[in-house]
């Protein structure tokens, strides 16, 4: 099969080779991708992280190195932060993952936290860092988030 292509002024033939990878896009602008086999596809909108951050804290105050879809971070004291998203998730149901970057003393721990006791909302969440059980500032953090973008 030939894969094409499409361009402002029309379809260009790139290559035509039986060992294709095939993607497909359809009326909704879903895009799926054929697995290497073709056995299975993978919807490549929920296969994708919707945001993430990286962030150093120096003198107990955040900043961003690198991120995509976190505008800012709010420091909301002592190994407490809030990350707030620049567009906003569907709902606040999303899956998350966090991690302190590097870290060489034993019990150190890094999570995603509810703020005030309430669920994460659809435009922000929050990392905490603990060590030994005591909320502490790290010198890193790692955030990621899989959802639907609403």
């Amino acid at each position: 099969m030939a894969l094409s292509k499409i361009g402002t002024e029309a379809v260009e033939h790139i290559s035509s080779s039986a060992n294709a990878t095939y993607l497909t896009v359809d009326a909704s602008e879903q895009i799926t991708v054929s697995s290497e086999g073709g056995a299975v596809t993978t919807s490549l909108q929920q296969g994708l992280a919707k945001a993430w951050v990286y962030f150093v804290i120096t003198g107990g105050t955040p900043t961003i190195s690198d991120s995509l879809n976190v505008s800012t971070i709010t420091d909301l004291g002592v190994g407490d932060y809030k990350e707030n998203l620049t567009s906003a998730m569907n709902n606040a149901t999303f899956a998350t993952s966090v991690t302190p970057q590097y870290s060489a003393t034993a019990g150190t721990n890094s999570f995603f936290h509810q703020e005030d006791g309430n669920d994460k909302s659809t435009i922000s969440f929050g990392i905490s860092h603990f060590q030994n059980g005591v909320r502490t500032d790290a010198q890193r953090e790692n955030g990621i988030i899989f959802g639907d973008l609403a």
